[in-house]
């Protein structure tokens, strides 16, 4: 294969959370937005329902990109782009942002020096471009190194691997500009009551009891039920409206999750739809916004979750791999509530690194990044 067929793009492969990406350096892609968005389609292999022709896994949560810059923002380490990349449409979503690929952003940016480690804890302030919030990752860094091995266990993920906290600052109204974008802490759409909440990512949360669901179903049980789905786009859709954001039919924004009674000693079960396939666990942001939910006054959780006014709240949330915990730092005055942080564990891995290869002629309309040779004749003149 000649050269000039393909371009290559330096590139890590990590799982964050329970996603998987590549991760990249911004200044190794296009500037320009419409050619970057044709090179990440071209390198995660869409549109194709199997992504057989790129890096793609076939599934929304492995059809994710990372892209990482040293910041310029004051108090800020880096900036973090989050694409969701379709998987068998010729879409780059930049509206949300991922909290589990937001685990692997430390480390990544570590290890290609946009940050010098300390021992025995580095704590990196991200900047999120999607939505303008900022979040701060502690990660161990022994020796001023980083680790992947440790004995922190998350569902969804086999084994152990490094914990990584995360705190999140200021999240409300990520997207739609505040906590509740209705004003209201109860809405009904097409008959049904819900909770439409920003707190990192817009969410329409329903009791799974007023779709007729019991909320304990499978995925595929879920997937399968075509009645169901066509209902909730249809509240998704209005949702949507209400929200500030306009027809989104064609984005993946707001995402619907559906609450009832634990099962296994938490506080609260969730199916979650991403939005049109129901999620085999739950989101970093969406646990986030969900429990917001259920720590919100005359929610649709009254009755589901147990409501305390205290300053520091903690939720286990429940989801069909197992089970996500979240604390929050709430303030009360009189009967509304304001969250001051939220925090959770992560963990992430790097999985491989080297160059990615794209046809060239994605690049089309933008000049290709240098050569590796020329990038190492940069770094040695730098």
């Amino acid at each position: 294969m000649s050269r000039d067929s393909q371009t290559a793009i330096p590139c890590t492969l990590m799982r964050g959370g329970t996603s998987k990406g590549p991760f990249f350096l911004a200044s190794d892609l296009p500037s320009d937005a419409q050619t970057r968005d044709r090179v990440l389609l071209s390198a995660m292999g869409s549109p194709d329902p199997r992504q057989i022709d790129g890096i793609g896994g076939a599934d929304p949560l492995t059809s994710k990109v990372a892209i990482v810059s040293r910041s310029s923002r004051a108090g800020i380490d880096v900036d973090y782009l989050f694409a969701q990349v379709s998987v068998d449409q010729p879409l780059v979503d930049l509206t949300p942002t991922c909290g589990n690929m937001l685990a692997g952003v430390g480390p990544f940016a570590i290890e290609r020096g946009l940050i010098a480690p300390r021992d025995p804890i580095t704590s990196v302030t991200i900047y999120m471009v999607n939505t303008g919030t900022v979040a701060v990752a502690h990660l161990p860094t022994p020796g001023g190194e980083v680790t992947y091995a440790g004995e922190t266990s998350i569902a969804g993920v086999p084994g152990t691997s490094a914990g990584i906290r995360i705190d999140f600052r200021d999240t409300a109204g990520s997207v739609c500009g505040s906590l509740l974008p209705t004003g209201s802490t109860l809405d009904r759409l097409d008959g049904i009551e819900a909770t439409l909440v920003d707190n990192g990512m817009p969410m329409v949360v329903l009791r799974a009891s007023d779709l007729g669901k019991s909320g304990h179903e499978t995925p595929a049980e879920l997937n399968s039920d075509q009645k169901l789905k066509s209902r909730l786009e249809t509240i998704r859709i209005l949702a949507g409206e209400r929200m500030g954001l306009g027809d989104v039919g064609s984005k993946v924004v707001p995402k619907v999750s559906l609450i009832a009674p634990p099962q296994a000693g938490g506080d609260v079960m969730t199916r979650t739809f991403i939005p049109h396939k129901c999620h085999t666990a739950i989101g970093v942001l969406m646990a986030v916004t969900v429990g917001t939910a259920c720590i919100l006054p005359r929610s649709v959780a009254h009755g589901i979750v147990r409501q305390q006014a205290r300053p520091v709240e903690r939720l286990s949330i429940e989801h069909p791999s197992g089970e996500f915990s979240v604390e929050f730092q709430v303030e009360y005055t009189g009967r509304e509530l304001k969250v001051i942080r939220s925090s959770l564990i992560r963990t992430a891995r790097a999985l491989f690194r080297g160059e990615l290869l794209v046809p060239t002629r994605a690049w089309e309309g933008s000049p290709p990044p240098p050569s590796s040779a020329d990038r190492s004749r940069t770094v040695e003149h730098a």
